[in-house]
């Protein structure tokens, strides 16, 4: 048996007994007459029979809802699939039906050190009187509610206020500039909009009334503005009331239901051309979704802690709120993570007694190389689970982690997206970890690895593909009103088949291993933008004529974003204009989306449509000849390959 074969981890007997997908098994077995050997015969169940399974879903977890449960899965096309026709219920009933559990709701931790407890009857006595103020501003179901907050418990009660009647909820992060911003909330017209007008990171407190004041100008629809914390004065347009005021008092709290697809959020995901997709997503798919994923996968139930980092401006903010509907008490981090020290982030979990701690696998590396001590940073006794995402973890990652934290951890790297708001691939606290491979595909996602031609292989790389419908997957983009983008996004490869957008191998032992993106979309830290948005800022500079951007994010290693700028006549590439294109990117979009290199190149590579060869130089640069990846006849600038044929093989020998 050789090293790679064995195990890095394997479930005690315990951990085996009291796992959450036992209860579910065993319930399965006494309720519906179904046995299964292993896990690989219950996933396949899960995806052969979705109705069923996603009705057990509803049913095994008892969760808030009228009307009948049959048909489940009314109508299985993709796109087009139906869920659940005649179900009502509402996101919010299924967070409070965990109010008798002894635990708080909430704990929230800053860069101070400080965290704060919210209980279940204070979160639900705010998210009540918030509601009530909401509706008595015209709020009403289908109206669109954004917010620009950081990660704190009043973004929680915001959202929570908005979904219980019916509202639509969208959130960007205060980092974010406000080109980003205004691409993303314009689309959606929202009535509401909840901001800030400073937050801290990295022991700096940045000033954002001017983006606020110029978002606020960009958005017409609004009809109300709530300035939370230490709110600036107030811009001209939308009335405006401070937070405190709009979440004083006792009111009851009413929740709405709403048809299982009605919308509860809308996220944003980027391709490469043209605006930010807004992305819908429904209540009653959000919510079996993440009840599956938190409580038989992630193992979590009302007596856990549960921390994700993450940014308003990604998707694991979402899936942190899953927590909730589980009954653990969510623990948010509000700041740098690495501040002052790579340790921050550990000591905070070690303060709220956290039992799952996840992050982007590029903090995880972060800390293999600084070489900390994860236990000597607080303690962690508790801490049972750790997960990653955002990018593939290596099998250095995992075996580092593994080595730190000790038997009784395990590590459960996740790999989904914004699009589906949950994970394809992901862990079972049941099953043995191999390092550098995650240890199952989720249960109701049909996953597979697939070539061009479209044959799903197994011990290779293919598409990531999902050939049958889950619940998350998206109701529709927002004004796509032919569903033209949707198709164009997953479908268009395979149709009726969703590709994601993934490299992807499938273990013979059944594991999976993501090999990063197979697109263009840019993923840092886990926040994926389209290199549209990048061009819009750069090439807006007057001495840029031209430029492409890739991001090199492959199998764990560091990733690396190199920019290339095609520049005007007698314009030279100096430190100032370098960094005035970081800074143009850094405001329009984030500092994170700074690339790691700009470089001055004589020509971008285009198709004779005019598109840029953005997936082939990506592939070039990741050590593929240029011979198997784009057809010379097929570009209409031929000669300028040869520069980034050059330029690859100086980075691979340097």
């Amino acid at each position: 048996m050789t090293a790679e074969s064995l195990p890095l981890w394997q479930p005690s007997a315990a951990r085996i007994q009291h796992a959450r997908i036992m209860a579910y098994k065993a319930w399965l077995a006494e309720q519906c007459g179904l046995a299964f050997a292993n896990y690989d015969d219950l996933w396949r169940w899960s995806v052969q029979d979705p109705d069923a399974f996603w009705r057990s879903i509803l049913e095994y977890f008892g969760l808030v809802f009228s009307g009948d449960t049959h048909p489940g899965l009314a109508r299985a096309t993709m796109p087009g699939a139906q869920w659940f026709p005649g179900l009502h219920l509402n996101y919010v009933d299924q967070v409070f039906m965990h109010a008798a559990v002894d635990q708080p709701a909430i704990l929230v931790g800053d860069e101070t050190g400080k965290v704060v407890e919210v209980s279940r009857a204070e979160l639900r006595r705010r998210v009540g009187a918030l509601a009530a103020t909401l509706r008595a501003h015209g709020v009403q179901r289908g109206d669109r509610v954004s917010a620009y907050l950081p990660n704190t418990e009043d973004t929680v009660v915001a959202f929570l206020a908005s979904a219980s009647i019916g509202a639509i909820w969208s959130l960007c992060s205060p980092d974010m500039g406000t080109a980003s911003v205004v691409d993303r909330f314009r689309q959606i017209a929202p009535k509401v909009l909840f901001t800030v007008d400073r937050y801290r990171y990295g022991g700096r407190t940045f000033d954002r009334t001017d983006v606020v004041a110029a978002i606020e100008a960009a958005l017409p629809s609004l009809e109300l503005v709530v300035r939370v914390g230490e709110a600036g004065a107030a811009a001209a347009g939308a009335p405006s009331m401070t937070w405190d005021a709009a979440t004083a008092g006792d009111a009851t709290l009413h929740v709405e239901p709403v048809p299982f697809e009605h919308p509860l959020w809308i996220v944003y995901s980027s391709g490469t051309t043209g605006p930010p997709k807004a992305i819908v997503h429904g209540h009653g798919g959000i919510v079996l979704e993440h009840v599956k994923l938190m409580a038989l996968h992630n193992d979590l139930g009302p007596q856990d802690r549960y921390h994700w980092y993450s940014s308003t401006g990604w998707i694991m903010w979402n899936c942190q709120m899953g927590g909730l509907l589980v009954g653990s008490t969510i623990c948010l981090f509000d700041g740098n993570p690495a501040f002052p020290d790579v340790g921050a982030m550990w000591r905070f979990a070690a303060a709220c007694e956290a039992t799952f701690v996840g992050c982007g696998a590029a903090f995880h590396h972060a800390c293999m190389k600084a070489d900390i001590d994860l236990h000597r940073e607080g303690g962690l006794r508790g801490l049972r689970t750790v997960g990653s995402t955002g990018s593939p973890l290596s099998a250095d990652g995992y075996a580092w982690l593994q080595k730190k934290l000790g038997p009784d951890t395990w590590i459960s790297p996740i790999s989904g997206g914004t699009d589906l708001a949950s994970a394809f691939v992901g862990g079972i606290c049941t099953q043995p970890v191999f390092a550098g491979e995650m240890q199952c595909r989720c249960l109701g996602a049909s996953v597979e690895a697939w070539t061009v031609e479209g044959s799903s292989v197994v011990g290779q790389v293919g598409e990531l593909v999902c050939t049958r419908p889950m619940p998350s997957m998206p109701l529709h983009f927002w004004n796509d009103p032919d569903g033209v983008r949707y198709r164009d996004s997953y479908f268009d490869t395979y149709p009726g088949v969703w590709r994601h957008g993934d490299w992807l191998e499938i273990t013979p032992r059944g594991g999976a291993i993501i090999y990063g993106r197979s697109d263009a979309t840019i993923n840092r830290g886990g926040i994926r933008l389209g290199t549209s948005e990048v061009y819009s800022a750069v090439e807006a500079l007057p001495e840029v004529a031209d430029s492409l951007i890739v991001d090199l994010e492959y199998l764990g290693k560091p990733s690396y974003m190199p920019l290339f700028v095609v520049l005007r006549e007698g314009v030279q590439l100096d430190a100032a204009l370098t960094s005035r294109i970081s800074s143009a990117i850094s405001l329009a979009l984030s500092p994170k989306h700074v690339p790691n290199a700009i470089i001055a190149a004589p020509a971008i590579p285009r198709t004779l449509s005019g598109k840029k060869l953005e997936v082939p130089i990506k592939r070039l640069l990741l050590g593929e000849p240029i011979s198997a990846i784009v057809n010379a006849d097929a570009v209409a600038n031929p000669a300028s390959l040869d520069w980034y044929a050059d330029f690859a093989r100086s980075r691979s020998t340097s």
